[in-house]
């Protein structure tokens, strides 16, 4: 892996979550998160002048109950933001897909043991880590659930496919943040690991800045976290 560069008093930083800050569990709900991972964000933050914003998949109660550390997060790929830590929740006006989806999602994962489906207030996933054999009939299925809608895509995640409203993504949420103080004139740096992370690093290269794959840009979860405690330390 190359090193990587940036000028903390330049750089405004947006890191994903599974994958990125922390290793993919085999359920979401077992991720492991370091213990000094959320003082390492907060030292950041501060070395950064509050410029750094986690941008995850993820619901934004969960980021926050897993990272209690005072940033702005953005969760559910754009849908919910807080903009600052002080700020409110703002949710956007996305479309719900109607309720037989994610029922039907779970009918199918029913005959794949290990596949799970997760709900969320715009979407769900349905998650084939444990059970790789229905990654092929399930993003079948989705597809043709969708159909001629233009308003919901699938799509693909690290070892998942989700069904999500089109209107957002963490291209936006890169959007919405770098129009906020604290982020405003400074280059944005985003860094993922998946398919999901794409129209971030998109964004952030449109800004004029980078777009870093985890996986070619630092390795491992851990080897990112060593590089952000160096940044947060330098002065």
């Amino acid at each position: 892996m190359a090193a990587i560069q940036i000028a903390p008093d330049q750089a405004a930083l947006f890191l994903d979550f599974d994958g990125t800050l922390v290793d993919i569990a085999p359920r979401p709900e077992a991720v492991m998160v370091p213990p000094g991972l959320p003082s390492l964000l907060a030292r950041l933050s501060d070395r950064l002048s509050g410029a750094v914003g986690i941008v995850s998949g993820r619901p934004l109660e969960q980021i926050e109950a897993l990272l209690p550390v005072a940033l702005p997060m953005v969760g559910d790929h754009g849908a919910t933001l807080r903009l600052s830590p002080s700020a409110p929740v703002r949710r956007r006006d996305l479309p719900v897909p109607p309720a037989d989806w994610p029922d039907r999602a779970e009918a199918l994962v029913a005959g794949f043991p290990g596949a799970a489906v997760e709900r969320k207030a715009h979407g769900f996933v349905v998650h084939y880590r444990l059970a790789p054999e229905a990654a092929a009939i399930a993003r079948t299925v989705l597809e043709h659930m969708i159909g001629i809608r233009d308003d919901f895509v699938v799509m693909p995640a690290r070892m998942a496919w989700e069904v999500k409203p089109r209107a957002v993504s963490k291209g936006s949420a890169v959007v919405d943040l770098m129009a906020q103080p604290a982020f405003a004139s400074r280059r944005p740096v985003f860094i993922g690991d998946d398919v999901t992370d794409e129209a971030g690093f998109a964004a952030a290269r449109a800004a004029g800045g980078l777009g870093l794959r985890l996986q070619d840009a630092f390795g491992t979860p851990a080897a990112l976290r060593a590089w952000l405690e160096r940044l947060a330390s330098e002065r």
